[in-house]
């Protein structure tokens, strides 16, 4: 896990680098802010489109070799980029397929590689494996961001895509040596969460019902509608604090650049700290999560009222580590509460979710910031995600309770399915390279 932590913090180091110019890059080649963003969503669509796609295949394919070989491709595509703008080749038609390209194989790297991390520790530790994780990618975002800025003034913007190659590389270096946790240690052993036996001429079933099987397991699942309701909803008004908050110091506030800059580095460092304490949660909750994203809500609406740049950051500070922990604790819940056979099928289709909401959410946010200026954004957006959370807990358990002959007879038809299952020949998987910590990437939070 150390060295997977240290992998991980090396490849977020150069991403980072890598996202820090890339913006800048795009301006330069076409003096367009509407071209930068279509690159953006040109290496987005993948993750709306192919994640069900990746997750399965993720399922089906051995997870370290997987990783490795994706995080190898990315970092082919990092230094074909490097060479294109080193020798003034590099054209928007050709930044498009890059970013296209990029964006495909990541459907497959960010579940694969949060996953691997997953399987380096025992089930007891994952959520602080996925802590640390967090940590790391804040920790990669400090150092990247900071590092860009000399990196490219000595060196030129073809540098950062060097130093992101080099750090997709050593992830693929490392990931061969990786010991895992055996999986015994790893799998629940309850009849519930007991991942699915092999057939009897010992080979694997997670390929059977493709994406689709993850996706049916997803939408049945009322805990994982509920934190993708809440998380959906958090993202979308609550998390998207580059545009409010910056709307919020440079206008009412009257403050500079140099002041939200300050705002800027109390948010990473709170989630820093906000991940460091979500290791201590060894079993979270969907209600975990939703607890802690409604204080973080009431917080950003407060944060709305600050009379001041002292005040805002006094309040800011406490957000960011409670919307760290609900964060840390959704992934935890994300990696942890599908089998085994279906967690990649699973990220997949919240990945599918996840781009989506995260390309509504700017456009949907600004609109309301337009409205109602930015102290009614960060108002209504904080009441709005409390609102939604209360109801994310409340609709299940009141439908359970509503509903006693449904929960009955599913009780029935599994009791009448079980002498059938225990009849059934089971012949152990084979444990070569079976199914993290993050966050990814995460989800989210990827990581790598």
């Amino acid at each position: 896990m150390r060295w997977w932590s240290a992998a991980n913090l090396v490849s977020n180091v150069g991403t980072w680098m890598q996202l820090t110019v890339q913006n800048l890059l795009v301006l330069q080649l076409t003096g367009s802010a509407a071209t930068t963003g279509l690159s953006l969503a040109v290496q987005a669509a993948p993750g709306l489109l192919l994640s069900l796609v990746g997750g399965s295949l993720v399922d089906s394919w051995p997870r370290k070799l997987t990783a490795s070989v994706s995080q190898a491709l990315l970092g082919v595509v990092a230094f074909s980029t490097a060479a294109f703008v080193a020798f003034g080749m590099l054209t928007v038609p050709l930044l498009m397929v890059l970013a296209a390209v990029t964006g495909t194989i990541a459907t497959v790297d960010n579940p694969a590689c949060s996953l691997l991390g997953n399987d380096l520790v025992k089930r007891k530790d994952v959520a602080s494996a996925i802590a640390l994780g967090s940590v790391v990618h804040s920790a990669g975002r400090l150092l990247g961001t900071a590092a860009a800025g000399a990196t490219v003034a000595w060196f030129g913007m073809s540098s950062a895509y060097v130093v992101n190659g080099l750090s997709f590389l050593a992830v693929a270096a490392v990931i061969p040596f990786l010991k895992l946790v055996p999986k015994e240690e790893r799998e629940p052993q309850t009849a519930q969460e007991r991942p699915a036996p092999a057939v009897a001429d010992g080979k694997q079933r997670p390929a059977r019902g493709g994406s689709r099987e993850g996706l049916a397991y997803f939408v049945r699942n009322p805990r994982l509608v509920a934190l993708a309701t809440i998380t959906g909803v958090s993202a979308i008004f609550g998390r998207n604090y580059q545009l409010t908050l910056a709307v919020l110091v440079t206008g009412p506030l009257a403050a500079g650049a140099g002041s939200f800059s300050t705002v800027s580095t109390v948010l990473a460092v709170g989630g820093m700290v906000g991940a460091v304490v979500a290791g201590c949660l060894r079993k979270p909750s969907v209600r975990h999560v939703a607890l802690l994203a409604a204080a973080g809500a009431l917080l950003q609406a407060v944060a709305g009222l600050s009379p001041s740049l002292v005040f805002l950051i006094l309040v800011v500070a406490p957000m960011a580590v409670v919307e760290s922990v609900s964060d840390t604790a959704g992934t935890t819940v994300l990696q942890t509460e599908p089998p085994s056979h279906l967690r990649g099928r699973v990220l997949g289709v919240w990945r599918s979710a996840s781009t989506g909401w995260g390309l509504v959410g700017p456009p949907l946010l600004g609109a309301l910031m337009e409205f109602g200026g930015a102290r009614g954004g960060l108002i209504a957006g904080g009441l709005a995600i409390v609102a939604v959370t209360g109801a994310a807990v409340l609709l299940p358990q009141r439908r359970t309770a509503s509903q006693p002959a449904e929960v009955v007879a599913a009780e029935a038809v599994a009791a009448e399915a079980a002498p059938a299952l225990r009849e059934a020949p089971v012949v152990p998987a084979p444990r070569t390279t079976p199914a993290p910590a993050m966050v990814a990437r995460e989800v989210e939070p990827a990581t790598v």
